[in-house]
């Protein structure tokens, strides 16, 4: 086997580290907010019965935005249901996912507790069974400083100040037949439009996300984007993504792949979104949202939780909390890389979700909360992605896979901190069997080693659980050597690495 190879210059630029590419996402489902967020009766609760020990974990995962409150639970949901004396606020269905919503987290107490996390709230409006005058009311409560009926509303509900929410998803999975609301891209691309249009004229400045494709798969991905984005060109910013990852039928070379299809995903809808930019003579050019994106195994999920059915609207059932293994952390840093060198076109992303649920962070009620797998590479990466994405010459030996056809063994890409003359290299090797060695030629003169770590096992189906988050965790990678402007090191079969190194 040739030795696999990267070729780096900090002089060719993919475009700038954007920290909202290390965004997440809180949704009304499962146990994310209820006991994952939200636990009152918990040791580490403050005296808005926040986890403490949550918001410190995702202080270290380096979230950015938060997505709130869906997802698919968001096209059923009345926003003024959560607002107001929390005894007064009516329990409701939320056929989403088949559970009972009491409403005790509402919009007033997820936006302290997004000041309390450090991060950005990210907001969804009901596009499926809501509208634009909705859509109004949500933004007037929500940015207007006051001198009107709802704005007044939120300062006596607690809360003087606006919110100054940016970042408005203009609904969620409209092209899904399981929304509540399910629309074809002609009625969902209109009423986007007018809702997007009311909302500038109450704040010309926001930041608007169209929905997109719910997956690459679906039978509408591309006509969807193009029809969309035909009627709302001028009145959005971005346009989303969604994308999950599983092993599926035990092709575990294939999922290790995964990012080739992400890659796809990206390009693909940035050539649509550029192809509608240039029918319409706009000058503009729309950006991508990758608003959902993980490891979902739901057919593992369910074997062991199966979801609520009939008579049974239980409120914050345990949903989805799907258990990670190696390959899966593997796998979501190779997502990462997948984002990041598309830092371009994709603006803005968000790991689905955050706790409990498809998540990082897991807790038990009132008790222990612990990190999955997929919280390193994510944490690693948030911390030491800064200055730009370089381009990265990649040489590589290929295999071949079921679902993606031949791909390379390596993949990999590089951050350069001008400021502080720090070269950040993230790479995964794909080989189930056989470590990799790795060369690095740096093309703009001499680095020193300042940390090089690798995440894996050799037993890549291991599980964090509560009482063992720590058996495996990212180490020290001792092969890898500097000498001058090359970088060599071994890669371990099914992981993930990161390099460190500063200009000598």
């Amino acid at each position: 086997m040739s030795t696999p190879r990267l070729t780096i210059d900090p002089a060719f630029v993919v475009g700038p580290v954007r920290r909202r590419t290390f965004g997440s996402f809180v949704e009304h489902l499962g146990r994310c907010v209820y006991t994952g967020i939200h636990d009152p009766g918990h040791p580490t609760a403050d005296e808005d019965g926040f986890r403490g020990d949550v918001v410190e974990l995702v202080k270290e995962l380096g979230i950015s935005t938060v997505r709130y409150p869906g997802g698919n639970f968001v096209s059923g949901y009345r926003w003024e249901d959560g607002i107001g004396p929390v005894e007064d606020r009516p329990r409701r269905l939320d056929l989403a996912w088949h559970s009972t919503e009491p409403n005790t987290v509402g919009l007033d107490e997820f936006m302290v507790w997004a000041a309390k996390a450090g991060v950005e709230p990210m907001m969804a409006i009901n596009l499926g069974t809501r509208g634009v005058h909705e859509a109004m009311d949500v933004l007037e409560y929500t940015n207007i400083a006051g001198g009107t009926m709802l704005s007044d509303l939120r300062r006596a509900n607690g809360a003087e100040e606006p919110y100054r929410v940016s970042m408005w998803c203009l609904g969620n999975e409209m092209d899904g037949p399981w929304q509540t609301g399910h629309k074809t891209p002609e009625e969902y691309g209109r009423l986007a439009a007018e809702t997007a249009r009311a909302m500038r004229q109450i704040q010309p400045d926001l930041e608007l996300v169209a929905c997109g494709s719910s997956s690459s798969s679906m039978a509408t991905f591309g006509t969807w984007e193009h029809t969309v984005l035909t009627e709302t060109y001028d009145l959005v910013d971005l346009i989303s993504a969604h994308a999950y990852y599983c092993e599926g039928d035990s092709d575990l070379g294939s999922f290790l792949a995964s990012a080739v299809d992400m890659d796809h995903f990206i390009d693909s809808v940035a050539a649509t979104a550029d192809a509608v930019r240039a029918a319409g003579k706009h000058t503009k050019r729309i950006n991508i949202s990758f608003d959902e994106w993980n490891v979902w195994d739901q057919a593992r999920v369910e074997s062991y939780i199966p979801s609520p059915t009939g008579d049974d609207w239980p409120v914050a059932p345990s949903l989805l909390e799907d258990h990670y293994t190696v390959a899966d952390a593997v796998v979501v840093g190779n997502l990462l890389i997948s984002l990041l060198r598309h830092t371009d076109r994709v603006h803005s992303a968000s790991q689905a979700q955050l706790v409990n649920v498809i998540a990082p962070i897991m807790t038990e009620p009132g008790g222990r909360a612990w990190k999955q797998t997929i919280f390193h590479p994510f944490a690693l990466t948030s911390r030491h992605a800064k200055g730009d994405v370089l381009q990265v010459v990649l040489e590589s030996p290929t295999y071949e896979t079921t679902r993606f056809g031949e791909v390379p063994l390596l993949d990999a890409v590089a951050t350069f901190d001008a400021e502080s003359g720090e070269l950040t290299v993230f790479a995964v090797n794909r080989s189930q069997e056989e470590a990799l060695p790795l060369a690095i030629d740096l093309r703009d003169g001499a680095y020193e080693l300042v940390e090089a770590v690798t995440y894996s096992s050799d037993d890549h189906a291991w599980q964090a659980s509560a009482d063992d988050d720590t058996s495996v965790l990212p180490v020290a990678n001792t092969t890898a050597t500097v000498d001058g402007a090359t970088v060599t090191a071994t890669l371990p079969a099914v992981s993930w690495s990161m390099f460190r190194l500063a200009r000598g």
